[in-house]
């Protein structure tokens, strides 16, 4: 096993120009969700080139298919090659900074794709070592409801190929190369966004006892939601409400006849997140109803929770000691809040998700996912690929 792994370091070596290469590519030509058709045509592209067989279940993204040499189970590798609807910035950036207005792979998932391709040059080059399948799953539109990762899913095309465990990673930029964070169980929160609009009635600022104003129940509306967690939850179970965004009115001198909010509510449990949308529905009527005026809620459920599987996750934690030493395999004590679809397949695959560290100062890239600065250090694609080729041969 000692050879194997020294071969697949060597392999990732090798291939690094290329995983860079891509990764820049594909910065430069970023595309949002639901929206990847160059992007799926250039991986389905580089695919071909290295003979391994692929599949188009949905509009965009695809997968590919590599039969080992021997019997065993099938194992699925995915990323997600969609980017965010956002401008970018960024000086260490600027040879192959984002093309296209309004487009930008500020959350790393560029370098995802590029991983994986990197993972696969490998994992073909070996495939007579391989026992039983890979399937590389490169899934499109992460960032945006309703996921790509619950319509890979329910394609049935993972079903199809016998997959039996998946796994994923995201860039992290709060580690080094060379690091990666897991956790058994509870990972990433459940998300969901909600869409509120307060209705009352506009009149002239001068004569508020002739108005119900939207913007003083919508005040008064946030403030009650922040009790919700304070007061209505069990003090153990975390969970976050948070208004993303409120917009009312258009002058000095005009109360306007509605106020709209929108906003994320997160939970590691869907229960938790349906509890509070109860309690901020009775909230906004209350106070909405109370006051003379009415509204309109919407609470649109998201992701699930990103919960690991315990067995696939001593699988990921004894490839990476193998391939990174175990002083760079950090174990995390909490989940995050952040959401991922790729809970969608956990939901049907044991699978585990980690960190792979990739922030440094020397590729300005300590800047939190989706900032306009967003960076990756390429050095990560030496540890990213050869971590997920060696635990294909570790199962």
């Amino acid at each position: 096993m000692t050879d194997l792994k020294q071969t697949i370091r060597q392999k990732a070596e090798h291939y690094f120009d290329y995983m860079v290469q891509v990764r820049r590519h594909l910065h430069k030509n970023p595309e949002v969700s639901f929206k990847e058709y160059d992007t799926t045509e250039y991986i389905l592209h580089e695919l071909k080139k290295m003979g391994i067989e692929i599949e188009t279940p949905l509009e965009t993204g695809c997968i590919g298919v590599i039969e080992g040499g021997k019997p065993g189970p099938a194992i699925a590798l995915r990323a997600d090659i969609d980017a965010l609807a956002m401008e970018e910035e960024g000086e260490a950036k600027q040879e192959f900074i984002s093309e296209r207005s309004g487009a930008a792979h500020c959350c790393g998932h560029d370098a995802h794709t590029a991983n994986l391709l990197g993972t696969a040059k490998i994992l073909n080059d070996m495939k007579g070592d391989i026992a039983g399948k890979v399937v590389l799953v490169f899934q499109p539109a992460e960032e945006k409801l309703p996921g790509g990762g619950r319509m890979m899913r329910d394609s049935g095309i993972l079903q199809k190929h016998g997959v039996e465990e998946i796994y994923g990673l995201h860039m992290n930029p709060n580690y080094k190369p060379g690091q990666i964070a897991v956790k058994p169980g509870a990972f990433m929160a459940c998300t969901v966004e909600f869409e509120i609009e307060v209705i009352g009635k506009g009149g002239h600022a001068a004569t508020p006892h002739l108005t119900i104003d939207p913007i003083v129940l919508s005040s008064q509306i946030i403030t009650q939601f922040q009790s919700i967690i304070s007061r209505s939850l069990d003090p153990t179970e975390p969970a976050i409400i948070t208004i993303g965004k409120i917009q009312a009115g258009s002058a000095f001198n005009v109360i306007p006849a509605k106020a709209e909010m929108i906003g994320t509510v997160r939970a590691f449990s869907m229960e938790t997140a349906r509890f509070i949308k109860k309690r901020m529905e009775e909230i906004v009527k209350s106070t909405t109803e109370g006051a003379g005026g009415s509204y309109k809620f919407e609470f649109n459920e998201g992701y699930p929770a990103v919960v690991n599987d315990e067995n696939c996750t001593r699988k990921l934690e004894k490839a990476a000691r193998s391939i990174l030493g175990d002083e760079n395999v950090i174990k995390l004590e909490r989940p995050m809040m952040a959401g991922e679809d790729f809970a969608f397949y956990q939901e049907e695959f044991p699978g585990s998700f980690f960190f792979l560290g990739s922030g440094s100062d020397e590729a300005d890239s300590k800047w939190s996912w989706h900032h306009p600065r967003y960076n990756i250090d390429e050095q990560v694609f030496l540890t990213g690929s050869a971590l997920l080729a060696a635990l294909v041969f570790d199962r």
